[in-house]
């Protein structure tokens, strides 16, 4: 697969390499959620294709929950995996692609200098329990640092357009207000990245809001998801 080149696919040029592959989908692609309204023949086709054209033997996704499990794959298994309860993966073996659906939620791309990769679903919940938190601690205990990590926040819904209420502020920023505000999720995984050490850190300029003709957006009355997918191909 030549990033860039499929149709229906968001490159993340930053993170390009001949070992890494990532991309979000877009509604060119078709919509990705396996209990959403489309017959799911036509859903899992898209799944199975999405594979063929990656060329690896190894896909893996999760029954989402929005919280900070973060599954790890090795190579002691192949097909299409469908894990339960949780919202991020590290591939530790090539052969690899991880994904995550979204509809608003940010996908976070970690691609770090030895050939591991990870890719972590983050909305509101997932941001205030620290799945980045997780993901840091995961990966140390396989002795890689995430501060050595390249991570890219990908399509997801920009500040301006993401009002909350005052519980959603105290929960991911941790402050006390009296009325909804605008909250920016980006930038808030992008500082708990920071903490953590992490200076190699992009943003997609694509708000799935603002720009929902190319984006599936939950608050925009989508039922349909893209999906981010990281690969680690070689």
């Amino acid at each position: 697969m030549s990033v860039g080149t499929p149709a229906g696919v968001e490159p993340v040029a930053e993170l390009s390499r001949p070992d890494v592959v990532a991309f979000t989908t877009t509604r060119e692609r078709g919509d990705f959620n396996l209990l959403g309204e489309q017959p799911a023949a036509h859903v899992v086709a898209r799944w199975l294709q999405l594979q063929e054209d990656l060329g690896v033997p190894r896909f893996a996704y999760a029954k989402q929950i929005h919280g900070r499990r973060v599954a790890a794959h090795n190579d002691g298994w192949t097909g299409w995996l469908r894990v339960d309860g949780a919202d991020g993966h590290l591939a530790f073996a090539p052969g690899t692609a991880l994904a995550v659906t979204l509809a608003d939620c940010v996908p976070v791309f970690l691609a770090h200098p030895g050939g591991t990769v990870a890719l972590l679903h983050a909305g509101w919940r997932g941001t205030a329990a620290r799945i980045v938190d997780q993901a840091s601690a995961d990966l140390e205990a396989r002795g890689y640092k995430i501060a050595d990590c390249h991570a890219h926040l990908g399509p997801a819904i920009c500040g301006k357009c993401y009002e909350v209420g005052p519980e959603v502020i105290r929960a991911v920023a941790g402050r006390t207000v009296a009325g909804p505000e605008r909250l920016d999720l980006r930038q808030a995984l992008g500082e708990q990245l920071a903490n953590h050490g992490v200076r190699d850190i992009s943003f997609s300029k694509y708000c799935t809001s603002c720009h929902n003709v190319r984006f599936f957006s939950h608050r925009a009355g989508d039922a349909g998801r893209h999906i981010a997918v990281i690969a680690r191909i070689a």
